[in-house]
């Protein structure tokens, strides 16, 4: 009777170790996290870390990587409190660098640096270190990483990062992005703009039905335009007008151009920039022996439907001494 009593207290004696054990603790954690109780999540996250904190054993390290990650999510995405994820995870890395969670709490701790704290430098190096595992989504985090460099005004390495993802992942969906981001890297240093107008291309020719291509398009307008090819812009940017989001943009880039050709270039018969600005342009047409007429421009008279007798009046008005015209408004008639 005795040696029944021993027996059930060892077994009373068990079943209460097992109710303070890590993982136990790990699982009230996530029905606290289903339940929407994160603060009490977190507390047993923590009470797990407690139980765990002289366990040297290897069953021990998986139960701390997994506390340690469940605590700092539950900062970053529960609780919202940056700060204190950044400090979870840094600890997660430095006791448990081998980890599983590691790798996935580097990628969190990136973006935590990234946008809360505009620590580009260091969720690269975060990035980085994720990377040498060789990860499911290593293309995404390849773009991200060229992505802040890009930020960072080191075009060159943003250059370097872009052609190594097109390399590596050559089926990956992060291909177009990672050419146009190269070719617009390529457009911001000296000297190699002739390459990002052909890496535009190579974007454009390989994805045809990419979301980029109108923007691909434009920035390709943008780069032959300085590259005095301004008839060739034009072209390209009035293929852009086609599926472009913002119409105006391009319409407003043609303008200007066209504007910058009527006042640089000599007008004349047949000129291709200006044969389309009908409401500008004189009647030309051939009178006998060869001789070419040019219909005079219109008089205020007639701009405004007058007759040609008023205009003719006007005319002779504007003859007499002392007679002036009101001068135009700055701009006005420019065109």
């Amino acid at each position: 009777m005795r040696r029944a009593g021993l027996l059930l207290l060892a077994v009373v004696a068990l079943a209460g170790c097992r109710k303070d054990d890590a993982p136990t603790r790990l699982e009230r954690a996530r029905a606290a996290l289903f339940e929407k109780r994160p603060e009490d999540a977190l507390a047993e996250f923590k009470k797990a870390l407690d139980l765990l904190e002289r366990d040297t054993s290897p069953q021990a390290a998986v139960y701390r990587a997994r506390a340690l990650r469940g605590a700092a999510d539950v900062y970053a995405f529960e609780l919202g409190d940056a700060r204190r994820a950044v400090e979870v995870y840094r600890e997660l890395i430095r006791l448990c660098p081998e980890a599983p969670e590691t790798l996935e709490g580097r990628v969190h701790l990136a973006e935590l640096l990234r946008h809360h704290f505009r620590d580009l430098r260091g969720a690269i190096a975060e990035l980085t270190a994720a990377l040498a595992r060789n990860p499911p989504a290593s293309a995404e985090l390849s773009y991200q990483v060229a992505e802040m460099y890009f930020e960072l005004q080191d075009y060159e390495q943003c250059e370097l990062e872009s052609a190594r993802l097109t390399q590596k992942f050559q089926t990956s969906a992060f291909v177009p992005d990672a050419l146009f981001l190269r070719a617009q890297a390529l457009s911001m240093m000296d000297g190699r703009k002739a390459e990002a107008q052909r890496v535009f291309g190579e974007l454009l020719e390989r994805f045809p039905d990419s979301k980029l291509k109108p923007h691909a398009l434009f920035e390709l307008g943008r780069l032959k335009a300085d590259a005095g090819e301004p008839e060739r812009a034009i072209e390209v940017w009035v293929e852009a007008l086609k599926t472009h989001p913002s119409p105006t943009v391009v319409q407003d880039a043609i303008a200007r151009v066209r504007s910058r050709l009527r006042a640089t270039t000599p007008s004349k018969v047949g000129d291709a920039v200006s044969a389309f600005d009908r409401d500008t342009q004189p009647f030309v047409g051939h009178g006998g022996e060869g001789e070419v007429l040019v219909k005079p421009p219109k008089t205020s008279a007639e701009a405004v439907g007058g007759t040609a007798e008023e205009a003719e009046k006007e005319a002779k008005m504007s003859a007499e001494p002392g007679h002036h015209t009101a001068p135009k408004p700055q701009g006005e008639g420019a065109l």
